[in-house]
């Protein structure tokens, strides 16, 4: 047997006997990208681009390994939620928003490419079409549908999800062609659901009644370009993410409260240069933010830091209230709680790094550092 196929036949063996081994395995999916990096500051194709790739993290070992690896298409391009995870574990989404240009290699454009990996046969089943700039992805926790936002085209796309099986079910605009809606959440037993705009700094609110989908005259400003937005179990709070300050001036995250019939942003805190990725833990009492600090800028710029921070804040009544906070490696992008909110992993694209840190509710100490084979572009779990 070739040593690829041997390599990935090894792999699915041990990730299918963690699986089996204990009721207690947690598997975070890491969405890797080969085809961009740091050129002090800019963007860049490398010159020996590496290919896409999925990493399956056990999350329940300690410290935290790698556990399986399947190519798949994915970008760093849009909020590091480009991944979703179904809720019995079983499959995931990972969405593609850029490709390399066959017509020029040294560019990228727009992609529209969601993949559906088996997470135990380590394959991709299918491969799908949602719209230009295919960013973030959410599945509803009843695990029959699937938004993906488009931020080339200003759309939602909606997929139906049956045995492990996605079906297209139409687009909705959610703005202008130029608004990128960058994330989707659902709340409210899966009847509602937000999404971003970053680039007319709103967050739009969308209607769902089985596969219907509709965009509702509800809007928040909770910041300048919200960007990554993220929700929890009891699904009572949202958090946005507000990358406005195009890492001169000081960004912020917002807390947005559910529970009333409009949503409403009830607290905005500063963390920094560019919260790139954020997340809030399942036993709803903290928010994560992997904060890049001027890590992603050129070493000429003004607000270059050589590493960026992972912050851990509170939710304290309708207020948000830090915790703690670590230095992280740099150009951060998503961010994994444990499911006993006790265990983060932090995604570092420049060092092609995962770090893993233990919290006990008032400091964070980092545990172990896995190596990706490409840079680490957007992570998730199954959702609480």
């Amino acid at each position: 047997m070739p040593v690829r196929p041997l390599l990935a036949a090894v792999l699915a063996l041990t990730l299918a006997q963690t699986l089996a081994g204990t009721g207690h395995a947690q598997i975070a999916v890491s969405a890797n990208d080969g085809k961009q990096v740091l050129d002090d500051g800019a963007q860049v194709v490398p010159a020996h681009p590496r290919p896409d790739s999925v990493s399956l993290i056990d999350l329940s070992a300690s410290p935290p390994r790698i556990v399986g690896e399947v190519a798949a298409p994915t970008s760093v391009i849009g909020p590091p939620s480009s991944v979703a995870v179904a809720p019995d574990g079983s499959f995931a989404l990972v969405t593609s928003a850029r490709r390399i240009d066959p017509a020029d290699p040294t560019r990228i454009v727009p992609d529209d490419l969601v993949s559906i990996i088996d997470l135990k046969a380590l394959k991709v089943t299918a491969t799908l079409h949602a719209g230009a700039g295919a960013s973030g992805v959410s599945i509803n926790r009843a695990g029959t549908l699937a938004l993906v936002a488009n931020r080339a085209e200003g759309t939602v796309s909606v997929f139906t999800l049956a045995d492990g099986v996605a079906a297209p079910a139409g687009k909705v605009k959610v703005g202008d062609p130029d608004s990128s809606p960058a994330m989707p959440i659902f709340f409210d037993g899966d009847r509602r659901a937000l999404v971003s705009r970053d680039h007319d700094h709103r967050i739009v609110q969308l209607a769902v009644d089985g596969a219907k989908v509709t965009l509702t005259s509800v809007s928040l400003a909770a910041g300048l370009r919200p960007y990554q937005i993220d929700t929890d179990g009891p699904r009572r709070f949202a958090v946005s993410g507000n990358i406005g300050g195009g890492g001169r001036d000081v960004d912020t995250i917002s807390l947005i409260d559910l529970a009333p019939p409009v949503p409403v942003v009830v607290d905005t805190v500063s963390v920094g240069l560019t919260p790139e990725g954020l997340k809030m833990s399942p036993d709803g009492r903290y928010v994560a933010v992997n904060v890049n600090e001027g890590s992603n800028l050129s070493t000429k710029a003004p607000g270059y830091h050589l590493q960026g921070l992972v912050q851990v804040w509170r939710i304290d009544g309708r207020r948000l209230v830090k915790v703690a906070q670590a230095p992280v490696g740099a150009w951060g992008q998503g961010v994994a709680w444990s499911r006993d909110s006790r265990r983060l992993l932090v995604q570092c694209m420049v060092g092609q790094t995962v770090e893993s840190f233990a919290f006990d509710g008032r400091k964070l100490r980092h545990e172990a550092t896995l190596a990706l084979p490409a840079g680490p572009a957007a992570i998730r779990t199954v959702e609480p």
